[in-house]
C-alpha cells in the first residue's frame, strides 16, 4: 500500500526538527518558483510585498482576504516547497482569523502569522502601531487553531509589542499566545542581536527572525540567528527591492539611450525564463 504523502506542512515541521530554515519572500509565483529552483527548501509571502507589488500601495492593512488568498494560491500552484504567508490581523476578528487559516490551508500553504497589532495595521517598523489586549489576541489565536484541519499547519503569533510598549511586554505577550495554542512566535522590530539572544533565553519556544531591511533590526545571518535558536528566518521584502532598484536602473538606462541594448547582459534570457517557466514539464508545481 503506497504511503500517502506528506503535506507541506508537516515537511515543515520536519525540516524545523533538524535545522533552522531560511525563507526568502516571494512577491509573484515567478519568484516563488525562482525561490525553489535556487535550491531553498521553503519560502515567504511578505504582506507588505504583497500590498506593493500586487496593489500598487502601502502596507497599512489595505489588502484584503481574498487578494491574500489568491496570491497564496497562485505561489503554491507554482512550487512544491512549503510556504508561509503574512496574515495580518486574520482581516477581522476570531472568526475571521478563523476564516483566513481555512482559505490559506486550501490555497496549499503550510502556515501563517498573524499580528497583535489593531486594524488597520501599519508595517512592523513604522512609528504608529497600537495593540489590541493580549486577551483580545488570544482569543484570536484560539480560534485560528481550533479552524485548522492539518494540525501541522504552522499557525506563528506575532507580536509587535517591542516596538509599541515594551520589550518586557513582547515576551509576557509571547508566553500568552502560546498558551493559547500558538506554534510559534516572531517578535517585530527587535532592536539588536542582544536583544534576539535575550528573547531566546526568555521564551524558549519556535522562534521566528524577520530580517527586512533598512527598519529597526540589524542585518543578522542566518548561522547568527541559527546559533541564538532561531528556526525560521524570512527576507521578507529583499528580493523586491532588489527587482525594484534594478527596473528603476533599467529605465533610466532606456530613457537615457533609447535602447535596451546595453542591458542584456543584465537580463534573464528567454531561455532561462522558459527553463524556470517549466516548458519541458519538469519544474515546479505545474498547476498554473
Amino acid at each position: 500500500m503506497t504511503e500517502p504523502t506528506p503535506s507541506r506542512a508537516t515537511r515543515l515541521r520536519a525540516l524545523l526538527r533538524d535545522h533552522t530554515v531560511v525563507l526568502p519572500g516571494a512577491f509573484s509565483a515567478l519568484t516563488a518558483r525562482m525561490i525553489e529552483q535556487a535550491g531553498f527548501e521553503a519560502g515567504y509571502l511578505s504582506g507588505g510585498a504583497l500590498a506593493n507589488s500586487l496593489l500598487g500601495v502601502p502596507d497599512i492593512g489595505l489588502t484584503t482576504l481574498s487578494e491574500a488568498a489568491w496570491h497564496a494560491a497562485r505561489c503554491a500552484a507554482a512550487t512544491n516547497i512549503p510556504l508561509i504567508s503574512d496574515a495580518d490581523t486574520g482581516f477581522g476578528g476570531p472568526e475571521n482569523a478563523a476564516r483566513t487559516v481555512a482559505e490559506f490551508e486550501r490555497a496549499g500553504l503550510a502556515g501563517l502569522h498573524l499580528e497583535d497589532q489593531e486594524f488597520p495595521k501599519r508595517c512592523g517598523h513604522l512609528a504608529g502601531k497600537r495593540l489590541v489586549p493580549e486577551s483580545e489576541f488570544c482569543e484570536k489565536l484560539a480560534a485560528a487553531v481550533a479552524a485548522r484541519r492539518d494540525l501541522d499547519f504552522l499557525i506563528i503569533a506575532r507580536t509587535d509589542a517591542r516596538g509599541v510598549t515594551s520589550y518586557d511586554d513582547a515576551v509576557a505577550r509571547a508566553h500568552a499566545y502560546l498558551h493559547a495554542g500558538a506554534d510559534a512566535i516572531f517578535p517585530e522590530a527587535l532592536t539588536s542581536r542582544e536583544e534576539f539572544a535575550r528573547f531566546a533565553r526568555d521564551v524558549p519556544a519556535l522562534l521566528l527572525a524577520n530580517m527586512t531591511e533598512f527598519g529597526r533590526t540589524p542585518c543578522l545571518s542566518v548561522s547568527e540567528l541559527s546559533a541564538l535558536g532561531y528556526r525560521l528566518v524570512i527576507f521578507p521584502v529583499t528580493l523586491q527591492r532588489i527587482a525594484m532598484k534594478a527596473v528603476r536602473d533599467a529605465l533610466d538606462e532606456l530613457r537615457r539611450s533609447g535602447t535596451q541594448a546595453g542591458l542584456l547582459d543584465r537580463m534573464q534570457t528567454r531561455q532561462e525564463l522558459y527553463d524556470l517557466l517549466g516548458y519541458d514539464g519538469t519544474v515546479g508545481g505545474g498547476s498554473i
